[in-house]
């Protein structure tokens, strides 16, 4: 149980919800709390493009009236979320990070937004993204640096959580646009499994790799998250029936035997910062034998990068062909070279790249039936100083393109005083053991630190 003086910005998610549930805070208490910190934090670090604080209160006065009607509360009741400015809310703008969609105000909600008012949460408002979920970068700053770049594409989602601004938030990700993000900004990043989360409702960029990925402090509050975001929906064919993925129970249990760690040296692995090299050979090192062993993967990952771009420039010229139409001088150079690629490319070259991600998964059965989990690197360093680029995504496009769970924690700091990632990558369908992996390996690093 933590501190009664801890600022409530600062408690556990799992303790605010507790004490929600109880009454022993109300959902305006709270939303008060995060609104100040909103107030003090935001003119510096800019993560909202929308924010009304009248309207955060009305809806934490809400819930404070449903709760003493005596009805069942949600799971998420009272607790503040954010999500990423390409995830439609009704009647409240959604202008997908381009002058193009200024002043657009959807009708309906995205089906995880109508999830999130089911469960009781208190929508904070719409956070800033790179230019339609690409690479151009908004202006949103990193909270431990203002001078370094947050990341992206779901740059105001991950700085939010880390400034303090909300306990978790909404993000997508289509290259490394949450894993990134959340290294960067040293919080933790979920990509869950390819279609565990309906994407309804949401800028859809390249369904074929398009994923909802979560942000919280630690594993356990993306696991609460994810419990209420997992599930189906006919709209969105990725996804399909499942059992409850029981997420936060699996994830806050205790490992049957503690999990064993596969420590992969990704393509591109000589261009990581030094301290990214020294740093994961230490905590390989650390972990032992018997906790972690190092594994090549097979020579055909190093296509990967290039097959995920293939696929994705190809699906975005489709699919932004209304904002194509709005002419070259209303888009980003980045996104205007995105376009040409996958005008060039070739029929028969898009479908072939659609069969690699199951040939390369196939790859990975041999690391898996030995380990939990693929431990590496969640970027190439820590942030880097400037905000013209979002930074290089390409430690984690491969997961992305295999549609993989990938988890990233914030683990360590670099000389300069900025947080940097941990990336966990675990089997399809096995989200809930990759978070509880992810959870045991945070702590355990965090009693070596206090040690």
């Amino acid at each position: 149980m933590a501190d009664k003086s801890m600022p409530l910005i600062s408690l556990p998610v799992s303790e605010l919800g507790e004490r929600l549930s109880t009454g022993a805070l109300t959902a305006r208490e709270v939303a008060d709390a995060f609104l100040l910190q909103i107030e003090q934090s935001e003119p510096t670090v800019k993560a909202f493009v929308h924010h009304d604080a009248g309207f955060v209160r009305h809806q934490a006065d809400a819930m404070d009236n449903y709760r003493r009607s005596g009805r069942s509360i949600g799971a998420l009741h009272g607790l503040p979320v954010a999500l990423k400015d390409i995830i439609d809310t009704a009647k409240i703008p959604t202008e997908n990070g381009t002058k193009i969609d200024a002043g657009r105000v959807p009708l309906h909600d995205a089906w995880v937004v109508q999830r999130l008012k089911s469960a009781g949460a208190v929508l904070m408002g719409k956070t800033a993204t790179a230019e339609l979920a690409y690479l151009h970068p908004s202006e949103t700053t990193n909270p431990h640096n203002p001078e370094h770049t947050p990341g992206g594409s779901s740059s105001g989602s991950a700085a939010a959580v880390a400034a303090g601004m909300v306990p978790f938030a909404i993000g997508t990700q289509t290259g490394g646009s949450v894993i990134r993000p959340a290294a960067y900004c040293g919080v933790t990043g979920f990509k869950p499994t390819f279609g565990a989360i309906p994407r309804t409702g949401i800028l859809q960029q390249s369904p074929s790799l398009d994923t909802v990925g979560l942000f919280g402090r630690r594993p356990e509050d993306v696991s609460l998250l994810g419990d209420v975001l997992f599930g189906y929906d006919p709209a969105d064919p990725a996804t399909s029936m499942a059992p409850p993925a029981r997420l936060h129970e699996i994830c806050t249990s205790a490992p049957p035997v503690p999990p064993v760690f596969a420590f992969v040296r990704p393509p591109g692995w000589e261009k990581a910062d030094p301290q990214t090299h020294a740093a994961f050979e230490e905590i390989a090192a650390a972990l032992g034998e018997e906790r972690c062993f190092e594994v090549e993967l097979p020579t055909h990952f190093a296509d990967a990068i290039e097959l995920r771009a293939r696929v994705n420039f190809v699906e975005m010229v489709k699919n932004y062909r209304t904002y194509l139409r709005a002419g070259p001088e209303n888009l980003s150079p980045e996104l205007q070279d995105a376009v040409q690629q996958g005008s060039a490319t070739l029929a028969k070259d898009y479908l072939a790249a659609l069969d690699w991600p199951d040939v390369l998964y196939s790859g990975l059965g041999e690391i898996f039936e030995r380990a939990d989990a693929i431990l590496t690197p969640a970027a190439l360093g820590p942030a880097p100083k400037g905000l013209g680029s979002t930074g290089d995504a390409i430690f984690n496009s491969i997961w992305t393109f295999l549609g993989t769970p990938a988890v990233t924690i914030p683990a360590m700091t670099s000389e300069e005083g900025l947080p940097m990632g941990v990336q966990l990558v675990g089997p399809r369908g096995e989200d809930a053991r990759l978070l509880r992996s992810a959870r045991w390996l945070l702590e355990w690093i965090e009693t070596l630190s206090d040690a």
